[in-house]
């Protein structure tokens, strides 16, 4: 936690004597986040907010920039806007635990959901949940909380992949 993403890789690298592959790595998945971006930007607007959310253990969470999920990617690298509310209360810790009555205000006009498939998610069921604006949109991602829970070089190309993808295609 002392480092960012970006530079715990390359910190591996040095370690495995790959600082060069390492590199090279990082400057191709930033420029390729970065394009990606630009091109979700033109399809959902530049002032478009996304939210990205978890339900764990019967709590509700929302995340800042920096804490997995694909919120490097998200924030960081294709700089999409984060919504105000989790500006104040999830940027500075990573994450904010929320109840199921304030989630609208956390609510982006997209919302990325890293779900526990196998767990409890009662939440969407609910009429407060229902009633949010991007989820009456269908402007909701589901994505694995098991494959996004990281930020390796691997799952940061899957992650960038699906949330490409899925963003492109709302």
């Amino acid at each position: 936690g002392k480092v960012d993403y970006l530079t715990q890789i390359l910190e591996i690298g040095k370690l495995l004597n790959k600082e060069d592959k390492a590199k090279a790595w990082i400057e191709d998945f930033k420029a390729r986040s970065q394009k990606a971006g630009e091109e979700v930007k033109a399809k959902i607007g530049e002032d478009a907010t996304i939210s990205v959310i978890e339900s764990f253990e019967k709590e509700l969470y929302v995340f800042g920039d920096s804490w997995g999920r694909g919120t490097e990617i998200i924030y960081q690298e294709m700089k999409l806007a984060m919504p105000e509310k989790v500006k104040e209360m999830a940027l500075n810790d990573g994450y904010y635990s929320l109840s199921l009555e304030v989630l609208p205000e956390f609510a982006g006009d997209y919302i990325v959901i890293s779900k526990n498939f196998d767990a409890e998610n009662a939440f969407q069921q609910t009429e407060t949940y229902k009633n949010i604006p991007a989820v009456k949109n269908g402007k909701v991602i589901e994505v694995s909380a098991k494959e996004f829970y990281f930020n390796d070089p691997i799952t940061l190309d899957y992650q960038l992949e699906v949330l490409t993808e899925a963003l492109l295609s709302k």
